[in-house]
């Protein structure tokens, strides 16, 4: 059955040091799931990554994981995905996320995950894709980007229409359904309460 939407969820292969990571991460994978959607991510079985994975999975979410043949020999690949993706490089992993989502998700991560957030951000705004971007502040994580991203703005590096181009929130309900909803999709009800 063909997924509802597709949200491509970019965060860390490591839990972080606090527990609403975590809780956040299973938050997103459940609703994902709940409402009949797809999770594409990067394919990994640690840290956050992991978790919203198995959220997804559990909740009935089909879940794509991309992952490069050299990450999947440091046996990092989570198999029990419902399509797991072997590619030849970082760069095919990229662009087949990019191109199997209806939106992005950016949690707490590390360079990874900022290096994929500045990515699709970039491609948004050369007019590459006309996606919409989210960034998760969980727990005031990503405060410290936001604050630098505004002193680009205000030192003129940047602009009002980039800064416009990414949304951001610590609600992960009221942030992933404007996401779907963004990207012109209306999640179908929820099956379950979560």
């Amino acid at each position: 059955m063909r997924p509802a939407f597709s949200v491509c969820v970019y965060c860390g292969s490591r839990p972080g040091v606090n527990p609403e990571f975590a809780q956040v991460a299973h938050q997103v994978g459940q609703w994902i799931g709940h409402h009949k959607g797809q999770l594409v991510y990067g394919g990994g079985m640690g840290g956050l990554m992991g978790i919203v994975a198995n959220a997804a999975l559990q909740a009935g979410a089909q879940v794509v994981g991309i992952m490069p043949q050299a990450l999947v020999d440091k046996e990092w690949a989570n198999h029990s995905c419902t399509e797991l993706l072997i590619v030849d490089s970082m760069h095919t992993r990229k662009r087949l996320l990019a191109e199997r989502a209806d939106a992005f998700l950016a949690m707490p991560g590390g360079i990874g995950t900022l290096e994929e957030l500045f990515e699709v951000w970039t491609w948004r705004q050369l007019g590459y894709h006309d996606k919409p971007i989210g960034l998760l502040n969980t727990a005031g994580y990503f405060d410290p980007l936001l604050q630098f991203m505004r002193h680009s703005l205000e030192q003129q590096f940047i602009g009002d229409a980039q800064m416009n181009l990414v949304r951001s929130g610590s609600d992960p309900i009221e942030l992933i359904t404007e996401l779907v909803q963004a990207a012109g999709l209306a999640p179908p009800p929820q099956l379950d309460q979560i």
